[in-house]
């Protein structure tokens, strides 16, 4: 089958998924008219992670990832409208606003629950449709997969979290998306790396993390949120240079711990057989 454009899948052989759903900065051309402006449509962009994952073909991992903007569709929320953070800020499936609070669309464009609808079918649906096919061929090569969701925030947002947000922010629903196990191994390989840590902090995976997560069912999902400031210059105020180039150089360090991390998750799946 056919994937728009917008939709790329890397297939591998290893019992390995690395989604990568908000690094798109796409915006359809019957779109950008709409929003406040390009600029801001794009700010809140994982930026840069699927380079700094770039190393995951070389291990065999499966990587699914989408070029449009999560202004335009976020397909890491909930379809329902049900909020994955409840009392807490956060951003929807057609989001609104960025993660300042500033409005994304100028008055009087933001798309109704019609619109909505039809993104989710455009756009939402075959990213899952790619990431189920994904985990349904390798489960049954594999038996046991790790879907490992990958994205990245600035280290300071003030209306999503008080202070800097730890180095590496990992997300296992509480416990419930994946093995203890598996945790345990990518909290020791962060930890190694005498950076920064939280387990299922102020981001506990968001709606591929907490929909695919099912360790009973041999699917051992787990979010990785990643502190920019471990890869790239963050913006100390204004964003009139946001987002920094993004220098391999700058980002070995961290590189070569995520690869650690994946290289854990894949360990441990393989026990499983």
């Amino acid at each position: 089958m056919s994937l728009p454009p917008w939709l790329r899948v890397d297939a591998g052989d290893a019992p390995l998924i690395v989604s990568i759903p908000h690094a798109g900065t796409d915006i359809p051309p019957h779109l950008q008219g709409r929003f406040v402006s390009r600029d801001l449509a794009v700010r809140d962009a994982d930026w840069w992670v699927r380079e700094l994952y770039g190393f995951a073909a070389e291990i065999g991992a499966t990587v699914v990832s989408t070029g449009l903007s999560r202004s335009v569709i976020d397909v890491n929320r909930d379809p329902s409208g049900a909020s994955l953070y409840p009392g807490i800020a956060t951003t929807g499936l057609c989001p609104t606003e960025t993660f300042d609070g500033e409005p994304l669309y100028r008055r009087g464009h933001a798309p109704d629950a019609a619109e909505i609808a039809l993104r989710r079918k455009i756009y939402f649906d075959p990213y899952h449709q790619a990431l189920a096919g994904q985990i349904a061929r390798l489960r049954t090569e594999h038996g046991a997969v790790a879907l490992y969701d990958a994205h990245s925030i600035r280290s300071h947002v003030a209306r999503l979290f008080e202070g800097e947000l730890p180095q590496f922010n990992i997300g296992a629903n509480d416990g419930r998306s994946c093995a203890p196990a598996m945790v345990a191994a990518v909290e020791a390989v962060c930890a190694a790396s005498n950076r920064s840590r939280v387990t299922d902090g102020r981001f506990k995976g968001g709606f591929i993390t907490r929909r695919y997560g099912a360790p009973d069912a041999g699917v051992h999902a787990l979010q990785m949120e990643l502190a920019c400031r471990g890869y790239m210059t963050e913006p100390a105020a204004a964003f009139a240079d946001w987002p920094a180039p993004f220098d391999p150089a700058v980002a070995a360090p961290l590189a070569t711990t995520l690869r650690e991390a994946l290289l854990a998750c894949l360990d441990f799946v393989r026990t499983l057989r």
